[in-house]
């Protein structure tokens, strides 16, 4: 199965937040805007989806807290910091290689 670029940056950008401490969904989604000066924002419909995917993967883990209003908080685990330098790894190699042809572009 080929994975699009885009869902593969979505996923990373959860397990880059996640690798500073575990968070809620909305945490998430604001971290990931913060840090990106606002590049890269989740929709509802997006991000959630992303989570439990990578949670059934088991690239993450979930654990319910508070009664009431109850937040379920993800946290990274070992095989999502695997993922998440296999990953940055790829991008930065697809990137640069992206970047080398843009630039070879513009300078003729």
């Amino acid at each position: 199965m080929q994975v699009t670029l885009s869902k593969r940056i979505n996923e990373l950008l959860v397990l880059a937040v996640l690798d500073q401490g575990p968070a809620h969904g909305y945490q998430i989604a604001l971290a990931v805007e913060e840090q990106t000066g606002g590049s890269f924002s989740f929709q509802h419909g997006t991000l959630y989806p992303i989570l439990h995917r990578l949670e059934a993967d088991g690239r993450l883990r979930a654990e319910w807290h508070g009664t009431g209003r109850r937040r379920k908080t993800y946290e990274i685990t070992g095989a999502g910091r695997a993922e998440l330098a296999a990953g940055a790894a790829e991008l930065e190699v697809q990137f640069r290689a992206l970047l080398g042809l843009l630039r070879g572009c513009h300078a003729a």
